[in-house]
């Protein structure tokens, strides 16, 4: 519920927290948007096949990463989910420009063989790695932060880390670091994020287990 919260939260769903559980728990907030529930309901069910992924040690692929996004935007935005993007985006706020949407089948197969050539790398920097490059390439319409992160966590995850929540108040953060990435190649910053989030779960699992065995 926290990771669905903060991931729409960051790309401007204002449902607050507690509103966010309501709604997964079936109940309609009043004042909020039908897009905004769904929203809510579809990363859920995306986490639930991030989870299912997970324990069948299913490997990044192009087939996860559509599924994971048809998830997302299902009944949001059903001609585009699952499916790259066919005409040119700008990312509000940033610099850096997407690639032009015929590119986009060919960038998506050479990010999944690059990835698969990144074992050199430490398991967070992988992670890292493949967020920045799919935002990059922004292969979606919409809907690409969302399934970043949830591609990232599915990385994490199978090398059995804890998934990351990048929090909605570290927006600006985020944001700022990833275009440091796009715009001059520079990873030390969101590596350093994520790391730092992945240090915060484990403190965290730590100190509940703790608590639980006290």
């Amino acid at each position: 519920m926290e990771w669905t919260y903060n991931s729409n939260g960051i790309e401007g769903n204002t449902l607050t927290l507690r509103e966010t559980q309501v709604v997964l728990e079936g109940i309609t907030v009043g004042g909020k948007s039908i897009k905004e529930h769904l929203e809510a309901i579809n990363h859920e069910k995306a986490i639930l096949f991030l989870d299912d992924l997970v324990k069948e040690d299913n490997p990044i692929s192009e087939w996860n990463i559509k599924s994971i996004h048809s998830l997302i935007l299902k009944e949001i935005d059903n001609e585009n989910a699952g499916r790259y993007r066919n005409e040119n985006v700008t990312i509000k706020g940033a610099i850096h420009i997407p690639p032009d949407y015929i590119k986009v089948p060919e960038l998506m197969e050479k990010l999944i063989l690059n990835y698969n050539n990144w074992n050199n790398y430490h398991q967070i920097i992988q992670a890292a790695l493949l967020h920045g490059e799919l935002v990059r390439i922004h292969p979606f319409i919409d809907g690409n932060g969302r399934t970043s992160r949830i591609v990232m966590n599915l990385v994490l995850m199978n090398y059995g880390y804890n998934p990351v929540i990048i929090k909605k108040e570290s927006r600006l953060e985020y944001y700022e670091a990833l275009d440091k990435v796009h715009t001059t190649n520079d990873y030390t910053d969101f590596i350093k994020l994520i790391n730092d989030l992945e240090i915060e779960m484990l403190k965290k699992l730590f100190k509940i287990s703790i608590e639980v065995f006290s």
